[in-house]
């Protein structure tokens, strides 16, 4: 007798070779939860690590399967399973590798890295007791923290150990913990321009849908921010300073004293390292908290690939945050107090000045130049030719501007006031900075706009396109701003602005800077026993590890270093020191130098290996 045809077919269907079950969905970890059970001093936690499906975009956006950690029981983690725990306790660890194939090797969680073949347990006991933020992190590539580009990158979880005894307690921890991540294709290095592939991620998402944090005018705000990747990213803070409380390399922290916590609104955060940090939003508004090489935050297609060539233009972009910019970005909210309300200026006393942007001659629609040339009375200034650095602006401290941005190009633009506090709604991201419905809008072609502030500081500051960032920098829109204390003058013999950008092309940029915009600096007249202040900037779009040191006949002199971000070093920290100073992308410098011999001197523009990007010649005369 014939079986039926649907036991026939379960029969079948009950024989066939089974299919291994899809990876689960990793969640986002907003590093709020700590993992694991802390009991009498003892965290007891078990650890997994996984193959997951990870959305870092959004949870209905392109997906990637790559190797997290989660704990035992519960769903992975991008990034992982947050470790947070009181000084002096003891982790009790269980840790299980479930990747099939694999030798999984863990860094940060013993004393020891530990060693787990798939399928098998390792159990360690080791104890936190310095205060501090710390990682811990896996590989089952063989690479070393950040050269994991693919399947094990997101293999990485940050660790807090609190001096307070709260330890996990009910009560919410006030500070934030924003580990940064990557995916890439290449490692970095000179092959960081072929690129394909960079996907920047803050705690497992990528702007525009990394978490938008909220605050309140007057709020003390503390992050924690951990750079897991192989890249150096200058976290900038747009409209206001940050005060940098420690800093670590994942195995060591380091607390610095209240009276010497670098004052900063660009902090240098190298491979590998960590940074507290705390500040008081004093203005109202959306704000920006990135990372200022521009690759880096950079538009990208899906899974951080390079946008296909034929793709939207920047050009139609109204809001440049939200539809041109991805990657290492955090949108900040303050919200004003009740009854809040603007201080009103009496606009009779404001200076006014018109900024022309401008197309250079020789500019074409692959290479252009375009150029900034500030217009206060008389008949407009001659068009420059070919790549420029932005005309210095002038400013003093107190007193009310109104810069008319005039925009004579063919692309939309719009300014960044970089590193001067103001109101939002002036601050230059088009279609972000402002609040609610008042939003700052593109300046269109043959359109204007006027930026209107007080500068509340004397210092040196910059002035730069926030549209197209790679593309309208190297093509000459960035320019230094100079704020003088009331009743000073500029005096150009005295005070020197070194504006170090990109040339027009990536070719050109792995060997040469332009200084003050253009390959061949002029010659600097000093005179001896004369006092000299040297305002440094660094613009560039791929040079982060900038050094500039100042010599004579190969020995280096001696300068003292007085500001930095526009910000004045407190006085005992205003010593001489041999003239050798780092500068990434982002940062002002101010120094003074003295000469005191005849002769001739060069400031060598230089790699952190020590190759030459250029060179000013000094005449001492």
């Amino acid at each position: 007798m014939k079986k039926p045809l649907v036991l026939a077919l379960l029969s079948t269907v009950l024989y066939l070779p089974s299919e291994p079950p899809p990876p689960e969905r990793a969640l986002i970890n907003d590093n709020r939860a700590p993992a694991g059970m802390l009991a009498s001093g003892v965290l007891t936690l078990d650890l997994e690590a996984r193959v997951a499906t990870w959305y870092p975009e959004t949870d209905a956006g392109p997906s990637v399967d790559v190797q997290a950690f989660g704990e035992v029981g519960k769903a992975a983690q991008i990034p992982g399973p947050l470790i947070r725990v009181p000084a002096g306790t003891t982790v009790q660890l269980s840790l299980l590798n479930a990747i099939p194939n694999t030798m999984l090797v863990v860094h940060g969680l013993s004393h020891d890295s530990i060693r787990v073949a798939s399928g098998e347990t390792q159990r360690a006991s080791f104890k936190l007791d310095v205060p501090g933020t710390y990682y811990y992190w896996g590989t089952t590539s063989g690479r070393r923290l950040g050269n994991r580009m693919h399947e094990d990158a997101q293999l990485t979880g940050a660790i807090v150990v609190d001096s307070s005894s709260r330890g996990q307690s009910s009560a919410p921890h006030r500070d934030r913990i924003f580990v940064i991540g990557l995916m890439a294709d290449t490692m970095g290095g000179e092959e960081i321009l072929t690129r394909e592939r960079l996907l920047f991620v803050i705690n497992g998402r990528t702007w525009p849908h990394t978490e938008r944090l909220v605050y309140n005018m007057g709020d003390t705000i503390r992050w924690r921010v951990l750079n897991t990747t192989v890249d150096p990213h200058p976290m900038h803070l747009h409209g206001t300073y940050y005060q940098v409380e420690a800093t670590g390399n994942g195995t060591r922290d380091s607390t610095f004293a209240p009276d010497e916590r670098p004052f900063v609104n660009n902090g240098y955060l190298p491979p590998g390292r960590t940074m507290t940090l705390f500040w008081t939003p004093e203005h109202s508004g959306n704000w920006l908290f990135h990372c200022h090489i521009p690759e880096h935050f950079a538009v990208r297609g899906p899974l951080g690939a390079m946008p296909s060539r034929g793709a939207s233009s920047v050009h139609g972009a109204t809001n440049h945050a939200l539809q041109r910019m991805s990657g290492l970005v955090m949108g900040v909210t303050v919200r004003a107090g009740i009854g809040a309300t603007s201080a009103r200026v009496d606009d009779s006393h404001r200076r006014r000045v018109r900024l022309l942007v401008r197309t250079n001659r020789g500019s074409t629609p692959a290479t252009p130049y375009y150029g900034f040339t500030v217009h206060e009375s008389g008949t407009e200034p001659a068009v420059d030719s070919g790549p420029r650095a932005g005309t210095p602006i002038v400013l003093e401290r107190g007193q009310p501007v109104g810069i008319m941005v005039v925009n004579r190009t063919e692309e939309p633009t719009s300014i960044h006031w970089h590193g001067i506090e103001l109101e939002s709604y002036f601050d230059g991201v088009a279609g972000f900075s402002g609040i609610e419905q008042r939003l700052t809008p593109v300046v269109a072609p043959r359109d204007s706009f006027e930026a209107r502030f007080t500068p509340p500081r004397a210092g040196t500051f910059m002035y730069h396109t926030h549209i197209d960032e790679e593309r309208q920098q190297r093509a000459g829109l960035a320019g230094m701003l100079i704020v003088l204390e009331p009743g000073q003058r500029f005096d150009p013999a005295r005070d020197f602005p070194v504006l170090l950008s990109s040339p027009s092309d990536s070719v050109s940029e792995l060997t040469r800077v332009l200084i003050n915009g253009t390959l061949t600096p002029a010659p600097l007249d000093l005179r001896t026993g004369g006092t000299y202040r040297l305002r440094f900037a660094n613009i560039t779009t791929r040079r982060p590890g900038i050094q500039l040191a100042l010599s004579r006949d190969g020995a280096v002199a001696r300068w003292t270093q007085i500001a930095k971000d526009g910000a004045e070093l407190p006085r005992e920290r205003r010593v001489p020191t041999a003239a050798r100073v780092g500068i990434t992308i982002g940062d002002t410098r101010d120094v003074e130098f003295t000469a005191t011999e005849r002769g001739d001197m060069r400031l060598d523009v230089l790699t952190a290996s020590g190759k030459s990007l250029g060179a000013i010649a000094f005449h001492v005369r």
